[in-house]
């Protein structure tokens, strides 16, 4: 641990100065901690609420994974002594394509690396990681939201409009109007029709998940319903991962996330779907050390690339919302 020693401020007359003309001289050491003021983090969602099984198989920026689409098989009546109608097997696929890169690059100074009391280049590694990993998270939920189907079916629930709807209300000239009074919607019972439109389409109870800003767990937690009346994770849940609650509701895992991009005029805006929905792959290409040509330091500088590609958009549901 580094020591430092500053003039004491003590005038205490029974104190003599050794040094004529010296106001203070005695020192008094002043102790650096080894242990670093780390800034808050925001929660990461995207692992827990996407397909990442391509991940392996990509290696450089560029890469796309070709993925093959179940077929689908026709049914037809039959008669005893009759042909049966075949049908004929195609290979429709689709690519996710890696075509997002992000860098990083500091310099530590030599001087930082001979006499600092922390390790400089480790806690800056460690802040360049979540950088990339939350410039990840961000991305792959807008790509997300970019990927809802608005037709066949529609599953955009009220529109990104300043005009708040009333209770029940989740058509597209506005938002619904979060609350628990009887001129509002309930959020449970949008996440109601959120998984009612996913039930619509056969997506499967199991893995389904739901992801909102903090504003909408605040509301829910106000519900009329008191279904929430206790805390939603009991002190059990992960800020990590943004987990709210280790049980389900309306049959969705419950996420929050501050990487919901805000909207132009509605308060807020939500998902739900399934883990199967979107695909994401990512790798770190390469991270190096070298030194730096033009001061006495070395430079580290590494490099993220990823994809994100809606597979089933009838797995995914947004919705906008206001609060008064």
């Amino acid at each position: 641990m580094a020591q430092y020693f500053e003039p004491s401020t003590d005038t205490d007359a029974n104190f003599a100065n050794s040094v004529a003309g010296q106001t203070n001289s005695f020192f008094l050491p002043s102790i650096y901690s080894k242990k670093v003021l780390n800034f808050f983090r925001k929660s990461s969602v995207v692992e827990a609420i996407t397909n990442t099984d391509y991940s392996g198989e990509i290696t450089a920026y560029g890469d796309s994974v070709k993925i093959i689409k179940e077929p689908v098989i026709s049914v037809s009546d039959y008669t005893r002594g009759s042909d049966t109608t075949a049908t004929k097997l195609t290979d429709q696929e689709t690519s996710l394509v890696v075509d997002s890169a992000k860098a990083f690059k500091f310099i530590v100074d030599d001087i930082e690396t001979k006499m600092s009391h922390v390790n400089f280049k480790e806690v800056a590694s460690s802040a360049a990681a979540y950088a990339l990993k939350d410039s990840y998270d961000a991305a792959v939920i807008a790509t997300m939201f970019a990927g809802l189907s608005a037709s066949s079916p529609n599953h955009v629930l009220g529109a990104d409009s300043a005009t708040d709807l009333g209770a029940g209300v989740f058509d597209g000239s506005g938002a619904a109007d979060l609350g628990s009074g009887g001129s509002e919607t309930d959020p449970l019972d949008l996440m109601a029709r959120m998984a009612r439109l996913l039930d619509e389409q056969n997506v499967p109870e199991e893995g389904r998940w739901f992801v909102a800003s903090p504003d909408f767990y605040e509301v829910l937690g106000q519900s009329s319903s008191k279904l929430l009346s206790v805390d939603f994770n009991a002190g059990q849940g992960s800020i990590r991962n943004g987990l709210v609650s280790s049980g389900k509701l309306r049959g969705f895992d419950m996420y929050k996330s501050n990487n919901i991009a805000a909207t132009s005029n509605a308060a807020g805006k939500c998902l739900a779907g399934h883990i199967s929905s979107t695909a994401t792959a990512q790798t770190i290409i390469s991270t190096e050390v070298l030194r730096d040509p033009s001061s006495f330091g070395d430079i580290v500088r590494g490099l993220h690339v990823y994809g994100a590609k809606v597979l089933r958009d009838e797995a995914i549901v947004g919705a906008f919302y206001g609060i008064d």
